[in-house]
């Protein structure tokens, strides 16, 4: 085993990073090789059903690899990787979309931040300005769509962060042993469901500037997909805020 990362004031930890992957095999390399020498112990690879040599790649990366023998859903992949992860013995787990869309030289940013006892949540926001958004590729639509919704969910929980719905998020080990992530969906509201679960149980969310960065091989989901998914999205807020009673704490949670 190696020993753990020095992250943020000295503080030793032990950093998994986590890539839920489908079909990632063109964008894969890349996103591995962006991550900073020496900041993480481990890189745990989720295959869920892929068609492609993404568990291929992976392997021959020294990746540790878990394969899905079908496709079972973006949120059903976290599962699995959360469960390795812990496994594995993390302090801090980082989750990245193996795509490339997201900048994977960020991750020691991140984790110092949780090391430090800053935050227990810090989350990638591409959206430091709508220029910087756009000229990044997002589309207009996912654009207007990603800030309706986060201002939504800041204002029924109480954060102030600048975006819900990034692919790149740092948790500590705490959050991950008291979120009750494994009764969330096994689709793309999973994260959304994640947020809400951490926010109600007074977890500290924060976020860091990341640059959006769209392109052919990049993936994301289409107008339909992305039009349920935000639909869900409020119906998820909704329900934080009319369930009866308060959720329960976390020094009470099993």
């Amino acid at each position: 085993m190696q020993q753990p990362v020095t992250a943020g004031l000295g503080i030793a930890s032990r950093v998994v990073v986590v890539m839920p992957a489908y079909n990632a095999a063109s964008t894969l390399e890349k996103t591995v090789a962006d991550i900073p020498a020496g900041c993480v112990n481990e890189i745990i690879l989720v295959d869920d059903g892929s068609t492609d040599q993404t568990a291929a790649i992976a392997r021959r990366l020294g990746l540790t690899v878990l394969q899905h023998p079908t496709n079972q859903g973006y949120g059903a992949n976290q599962k699995t990787c959360y469960r390795a992860a812990l496994a594995s013995g993390a302090d801090i787990v980082v989750m990245i979309h193996p795509d490339y869309q997201y900048d994977s030289r960020l991750i020691p940013f991140m984790t110092g931040l949780i090391s430090a006892g800053i935050c227990d949540v810090i989350l990638g926001n591409r959206i430091r300005t709508r220029q910087e958004a756009l000229a990044g590729g997002m589309p207009l639509y996912k654009y207007l769509a990603n800030r309706m919704l986060t201002v939504i969910e800041n204002l029924a929980t109480g954060q102030n962060l600048g975006e819900w719905h990034s692919g790149l998020r740092a948790y500590s080990r705490e959050v991950l042993q008291t979120v009750r992530w494994q009764d969330h969906s096994d689709d793309f509201v999973f994260d959304c469901e994640f947020l809400l679960a951490a926010a109600a149980l007074g977890f500290r969310l924060g976020d860091i500037p990341a640059p959006a960065r769209y392109f052919p091989e990049a993936s994301s989901i289409n107008f339909r997909r992305s039009l349920t998914y935000g639909l869900l999205s409020l119906f998820r807020v909704a329900q934080s805020c009319l369930s009866p009673g308060s959720p329960k704490s976390r020094d009470s949670a099993d």
